[in-house]
């Protein structure tokens, strides 16, 4: 946008997209002045706006006509610039207090915001307060935020005179030709592409939430710097619920229930690779039978194929040039071996072991694969980021037509999925990103594909623009807990690539070799992952079909115990997970043991119980339902079960 005023010109029109005749302003007017003539409310709830389809300060003078659309807290460019300029506040706060610290980047993130700092003392969280206390007096200050566009010559000595090495290092990675902006608040300069809020006084309410460690740029062969995190919002109510959630989410940590309720555990002698306890290996084998029963009535043949093969595979399938420093390696007879990163080309191996004609298709395999990804030590992250995990893959070969009907019967199977567990979710189609393999025709038809399938489903989707794997575009369905979170689990990605890279054919009707089609697909996910979101999904609490332990007998006294034990017997005869407590403690004490370890049902016999061929049932959320005979209990449990319920 030309921004030098014309001076002839004495008028311009802005149309806002909630007015239906455009307002008339004066040339060098702000995008701020503008709200404030047209609609104060708008002015005060505005942070930034689109100018031309462009995002920019509300500081920006207007000199030509122009469509402007206003940008608030409420949309999610919105809290990106609010909790951006928060993040500023804190750095100059920071800055204030240690005045020899040096700046490393500060974004916002979802919910929140981060600062990298290079500080010669480590901080302390009861460091915090204290740089709170400063944010206040910055905002207080009310100090105008102000955006400054510099040469890279000027860029590099401003901030080589301020001695802030890593800025000189971004500056001096900045592509030639590239606008370099800085912002300024009072002192406090940053590197910085913007749009901020206009000065510090408009932030309201905000809140440091916590320390840790992060290599420059997320490299593990430079300098460690401090991060600091927090949060901020325009309302002290919001903040509030936030941090509400952020405490449930604590006590929810799938880290710590895991550890409780000895589902799971982590060790030094191997991070990032998961050890499964008994109980938490009873969740696992569920959730692998209730995949196995749902895909072999969808059509399914599993397969399992080797962890480690030979690197020329690896070549092969591309993941060698695309994914090589993720992967683990080993030499065996001389040859190069990789352990898998993924399960595809085991499953193209498979494929090719066979002679296929188009009557066989749509050929659908499936496999529990685990694979091997090196992640970085500090992207470690309990279940949530290992190094090691098993992937529900499925891939499928079809022919060209029967792509949409796959793609649609498999959206019908995560939906089905996911509503047994009670989870929401939403749908995101990833497109070609830049660093891929095939043509551009190839994946304009495969995106196509896709996107026709969404649409005449009817079901609504965000696009996201270069997200997609390298071998093809992707549904992602990104899963909503119980705390309003979301999660990307199941992904459809569809592959024109894999057939062409490993010579797969079948034979048309015509009685020619042709190329089939193929889907890779998975609805957990990363199995690992899926484990921790529903533990921290649940609480710990998980449905009857999926619990651990799903009833616990608690005899009130010695005299009581042989009937419990009977109890006991004729539940487990049943196919059910039981436990008899009795120790010789009070009934009381094994009710709130069996609380604290979530056990959904507590089965309390006494004289009367004996008597009646009765027990005293409670809910570990319901509490006490009152006597119940054995055979009403064995029924309504055996009904939650094979219905399984969320309860």
């Amino acid at each position: 946008m030309d921004r030098s005023a014309d001076p002839v010109k004495k008028q311009i029109n802005i149309y806002l997209e909630d007015r239906e005749s455009p307002a008339s302003i004066e040339p060098g007017t702000t995008v701020q002045e503008l709200l404030g003539q047209v609609n104060k409310r708008l002015q005060k709830e505005a942070v930034a706006a689109r100018v031309n389809g462009e995002l920019a300060d509300l500081t920006l003078p207007l000199y030509e006509d122009a469509e402007v659309e206003v940008v608030t807290f409420e949309d999610e460019e919105g809290a990106e610039v609010y909790r951006h300029t928060a993040s500023h506040v804190m750095a100059q706060a920071v800055k204030r207090i240690y005045d020899k610290t040096q700046l490393g980047i500060g974004p916002a993130i979802q919910s929140g915001f981060y600062y990298d700092f290079d500080l010669d003392e480590p901080l302390s969280p009861e460091q915090l307060p204290q740089i709170e206390e400063t944010m206040e007096q910055i905002i207080k200050e009310d100090l105008p935020i102000e955006r400054m566009e510099l040469s890279r010559e000027e860029a590099m000595e401003l901030f080589r005179e301020r001695g802030e090495k890593y800025k000189v290092e971004m500056i001096a990675d900045l592509p030639e030709g590239e606008v370099i902006s800085c912002y300024r608040q009072g002192e406090f300069i940053d590197l910085c592409t913007g749009p901020h809020l206009p000065s510090t006084g408009k932030l309201k309410t905000f809140k440091l939430l916590n320390l840790a460690g992060a290599y420059w740029r997320g490299d593990e062969s430079k300098p460690m710097l401090q991060r600091i995190y927090g949060t901020a919002f325009p309302k002290k109510k919001m903040l509030d619920e936030h941090l509400q959630r952020l405490e449930e989410a604590r006590k929810r940590d799938h880290r710590r229930l895991g550890r409780e309720l000895e589902l799971f555990s982590l060790h030094e002698e191997g991070p990032g690779f998961p050890f499964y306890h008994p109980r938490g290996m009873i969740i696992r084998r569920e959730l692998e039978s209730f995949w196995r029963e749902e895909h072999r009535r969808a059509g399914y043949h599993e397969i399992e194929t080797p962890m480690i093969l030979d690197r020329s595979l690896w070549e092969q399938s591309g993941h060698w040039e695309h994914y090589k420093e993720n992967m683990y390696f080993t030499r065996i007879d001389d040859r190069d071996f990789s352990v898998k990163p993924m399960n595809c080309p085991g499953a193209m191996l498979v494929y090719k072991a066979g002679m296929y004609s188009y009557r066989d298709f749509p050929l659908r395999l499936a496999e529990m694969g685990l694979v091997h990804r090196h992640e970085k030590s500090g992207t470690l992250h309990g279940l949530m980021r290992v190094r090691s995990f098993t992937q529900d893959d499925a891939h499928i070969f079809m022919l060209p037509e029967q792509i949409e009907g796959e793609v649609a019967g498999i959206i019908d199977l995560v939906d089905r999925f996911y509503r047994v567990f009670g989870f929401a979710y939403h749908i995101e189609l990833s497109t070609r990103p830049e660093k891929s393999m095939g043509t551009e025709e190839m994946w304009e038809r495969a995106t196509a594909a896709l996107q026709n399938v969404l649409e005449k489903r009817g079901l609504d989707f965000k696009i996201n623009e270069g997200d997609g794997a390298f071998y093809g575009p992707k549904i992602d369905f990104h899963l909503q807990d119980c705390l309003g979170r979301t999660w990307q689990c199941g992904t459809i990605q569809l592959d024109f690539q894999m057939p062409e890279k490993f010579d797969l054919t079948y034979t048309g009707q015509d009685g020619q070799r042709h190329r089939p089609a193929m889907i890779h697909r998975v609805v957990y996910g990363a199995m690992e992952r899926f484990f921790a979101l529903l533990v921290e999904h649940y609480g710990g609490a998980f449905p009857l079909w999926l619990a651990p332990v799903q009833a616990v007998v608690l005899p009130i006294t010695d005299r009581h115990h042989a009937y419990a034990k009977e109890v006991r017997d004729r539940l487990l005869s049943e196919g059910m997970r039981v436990e008899l407590d009795d120790r010789n403690e009070k009934v009381n004490y094994k009710i709130r043991e069996a609380q604290v370890q979530k056990v959904p049902y507590m089965l309390v016999v006494g004289d009367r119980e004996v008597e009646a061929g009765t027990a005293a049932l409670r809910h570990r959320g319901e509490g006490d339902l009152g006597p119940v005979p054995l055979e009403d209990i064995l029924r309504m449990l055996r009904e939650e079960i094979d219905g399984k319920k969320v309860k």
